[in-house]
């Protein structure tokens, strides 16, 4: 039913209403429709609090920002102790591919952001960068840091 994702599997609580599927996010305090996307970006949310030790009260979850007059919407923004975004995740449905188009969409979305580090991922693959704003340049790394290794700017 729920694909199965190269992230670790966490106790969500999904209800079925009316044949709609809704997962509890306990980082808006609300149920969401369980899409593809979501049920990534949900997996991600907990690997960052649980795997990484991301502080749940420092995530912010499909923040609004205006990019050449438009709306869009960062699926994920993770702030440090001191209120700065220190990582912006973009996620996918397991069925998209990443592509350069993905990683432009999240370029796009991190000129407003000016984040130091961007993650994108699909559920089955997950890529990590590190962004250099002096050089406009990035660098891939393995890994996300932990929160503790991360917030020690």
């Amino acid at each position: 039913m729920l694909q199965p994702l190269n992230l670790p599997p966490y106790p969500f609580k999904i209800s079925d209403q009316n044949g709609t599927l809704f997962l509890f996010d306990e980082i808006r305090k609300k149920e969401v429709v369980l899409t593809p996307e979501e049920w990534v970006r949900q997996h991600f949310v907990q690997y960052l609090i649980k795997e990484k030790g991301y502080p749940r009260s420092l995530i912010k979850l499909e923040g609004g920002l205006k990019l050449n007059g438009n709306a869009k919407r960062s699926d994920i923004v993770v702030f440090n102790n001191k209120g700065e975004k220190i990582l912006m995740v973009e996620c996918k449905a397991p069925s998209v591919k990443i592509t350069q188009q993905v990683f432009d969409q999240v370029a796009r979305y991190n000129i407003v952001h000016k984040v130091p580090v961007l993650a994108v991922s699909n559920g089955l693959q997950h890529y990590y960068c590190n962004i250099n704003f002096d050089k406009q340049s990035y660098d891939f790394i393995p890994e996300l840091a932990t929160y503790q290794a991360s917030n020690v700017l």
